[in-house]
C-alpha cells in the first residue's frame, strides 16, 4: 500500500529529503546553510562594508535547509455492523483489512477498526500493525441491530484526531449503505438519524480528513452517495468491488491524501 508515502509531510531539522531553503527563525535544532546565507548577504556587501575588506552577515541573511519527512498512515475502517446483510459487509471488510495489513508490514503503517451497530459504536481494533491481533479481532466481529451511523462517524473523527495529534495521517474508510435509523442519543427514527449522520460527515470534511465511502448495499444507494458528498469523500459501490478492488481503492485514496510541507 502506498499510504506510507501519502502521509503528512513533516519538517525535520536535519533529517529527510532537502526541498529548498528558507530564512532562519529563532528556534533550536536547525543547522545554518552557510552557502545560502552568504549568497543572501552578497548583494548588500558594498552598502554594509563601504569598501572595507571582509563580509558582513546579518540575522536577516541567515538561511537553513528545509527537509521533508512523511509520517506513517493509519487507515481507520468504520464498518456498519447492523441489519440482516451485516455478514456480507463484514466479510468484505475482513478481506480488505487483511490485504491492507499485509501491505502495512512493508510500509510500516497502521490499521484500526470501528464497528457501529445497535445503539452506538465500538473501537474493536486500536491502530496496529499486528496481523495476528487483527485477525483475532476480525474473526469475532459482531453483527445485527440498528444503524447508529452518526455514532460511527463521530467515533472515527475522535480516533482520527488522536492520530493527527501524534503527527500521523488518518484515512477513514466507511463501509455502509448510508441508511441510518438510530440517532446519537440512541433514539429510533430515520429522519433525525439521517440528519445527524450528514452533520457528522460534514464535520469530518471540515477537519480535513481524507475518506472513502464504500456503499455496501446490493444496489448503489442515494443515501450513501449523499454521505460521501457531505464528507467530500470518494464513493465506491461495493457490488462493483471485491476485497482486492476495495484494497486498491484504499490505496488510491491514500495516494490522494493532502500532504503538508512544514519548513524545518
Amino acid at each position: 500500500m502506498s499510504s506510507g508515502k501519502a502521509g503528512l509531510r513533516h519538517g525535520s531539522a536535519q533529517r529527510g529529503r532537502p526541498i529548498g531553503v528558507r530564512k532562519a527563525t529563532a528556534r533550536s535544532g536547525v543547522r545554518l546553510n552557510v552557502v545560502e546565507t552568504l549568497r543572501a548577504a552578497a548583494p548588500w556587501q558594498r552598502l554594509r562594508t563601504g569598501g572595507d575588506p571582509g563580509v558582513k552577515v546579518r540575522r536577516d541573511d541567515f538561511r537553513v535547509t528545509r527537509f521533508k519527512q512523511r509520517s506513517e498512515t493509519t487507515t481507520i475502517f468504520v464498518v456498519d455492523g447492523s441489519g440482516s446483510t451485516a455478514l456480507q459487509r463484514l466479510a468484505e471488510a475482513k478481506g480488505a483489512v487483511e490485504l491492507l495489513l499485509a501491505d502495512c508490514y512493508v510500509r510500516r503503517d497502521r490499521v484500526a477498526l470501528i464497528v457501529f451497530r445497535g445503539a452506538g459504536a465500538d473501537l474493536l481494533l486500536p491502530p496496529t500493525r499486528s496481523l495476528v491481533r487483527a485477525k483475532r479481532c476480525l474473526a469475532s466481529l459482531p453483527g445485527g441491530g440498528g444503524t447508529p451511523l452518526a455514532a460511527g462517524i463521530d467515533a472515527a473523527a475522535v480516533l482520527a484526531d488522536a492520530v493527527l495529534r501524534k503527527g500521523q495521517t488518518p484515512i477513514v474508510i466507511l463501509l455502509t449503505d448510508g441508511r441510518a435509523n438510530i440517532a446519537r442519543d440512541g433514539g429510533a427514527g430515520r429522519a433525525r438519524a439521517g440528519e445527524e449522520a450528514l452533520e457528522a460527515a460534514q464535520s469530518l470534511r471540515v477537519a480535513g480528513i481524507t475518506s472513502l465511502v464504500v456503499d455496501t448495499s446490493p444496489r448503489p444507494q442515494p443515501s450513501a452517495e449523499r454521505l460521501a458528498a457531505a464528507m467530500q469523500a470518494r464513493y465506491l459501490p461495493l457490488p462493483h468491488a471485491d476485497a482486492a478492488a476495495l484494497s486498491e481503492a484504499v490505496r488510491a485514496t491514500a495516494a490522494a491524501s493532502p500532504a503538508n510541507d512544514v519548513a524545518a
